[in-house]
């Protein structure tokens, strides 16, 4: 996206908007905070926004939003490949598979190499059935599971068909790996995480993650909040 083509995007009819979600930030927050910020450049009391795809707020990276009539196109960009960049540390264990909860187990790491690594890893390619986090934005009896899980509710999830089609190592220095996934809509980058620990007969977690394509649209192209507020309103600035 241009930052400078921004005076001439016509957000009521629909524009296609690429950006790189902050740390911390929930993807809802994202859509809240454009929202709010075309609503005040058009003087206008609401406009349809939405996302095509969600990213936890401990993972930064791409996000696709959609305003006025493209929001027709979510679901078609939703269900386009994605692909990130995961940091795993290996030989322990969280509820919510990645650092939003404290480790609660620690495994033993002694007979992992990276041959094994590699053996494991690879077994991952292809169609298989995934188990999501129990602290994930499934709903699961109209609510959202991590709200039943951060209330220590236990609950019972069902596993989705979903389809990894390359996973790349890209570097590994013990307890730390990181690999890049490419995948189908609706895989859940921190239970892949918890199932290599798994097989690995030992643990793992999420302890970072960057999407960085959705498609055919890459990061490289994403814009910063605080650039597309200043590209809106250049008068904030001076």
């Amino acid at each position: 996206m241009n930052n400078n083509s921004l005076s001439t995007y016509d957000f009521k009819e629909g524009e296609v908007l690429l950006f790189e979600k902050p740390l911390s930030w929930t993807s809802f927050d994202l859509v809240r905070k454009i929202r709010s910020l075309i609503k005040r450049k058009l003087n206008i009391k609401n406009i349809k926004v939405g996302h095509a795809g969600t990213l936890d707020p401990l993972a930064t990276g791409l996000m696709i939003l959609c305003t006025g009539n493209k929001t027709k196109e979510i679901e078609k960009f939703q269900a386009t490949e994605k692909e990130y960049i995961a940091d795993i540390f290996i030989g322990a264990t969280t509820p919510s598979f990645d650092l939003e909860t404290e480790i609660n187990n620690k495994y033993p790491t002694k007979h992992i190499d990276l041959e094994l690594i590699n053996q494991i890893v690879n077994s991952f390619i292809g169609k298989q059935e995934q188990m999501p986090p129990q602290y994930s934005a499934k709903r699961i009896d109209g609510q959202r599971a991590y709200k039943k899980a951060h209330q220590g509710i236990e609950v019972e999830m069902k596993p989705s068909e979903i389809e990894i089609y390359n996973i790349e190592i890209l570097n590994y220095s013990f307890p730390d790996l990181k690999i890049k996934i490419n995948c189908s809509k609706g895989t859940y980058i921190r239970s892949l995480a918890n199932d290599i620990g798994k097989k690995l007969n030992s643990g793992a977690y999420l302890s970072g993650l960057i999407r960085t394509k959705i498609g055919d649209f890459k990061i490289e192209n994403a814009i910063q909040i605080s650039d597309f507020k200043n590209s809106l309103f250049p008068e904030d600035t001076e």
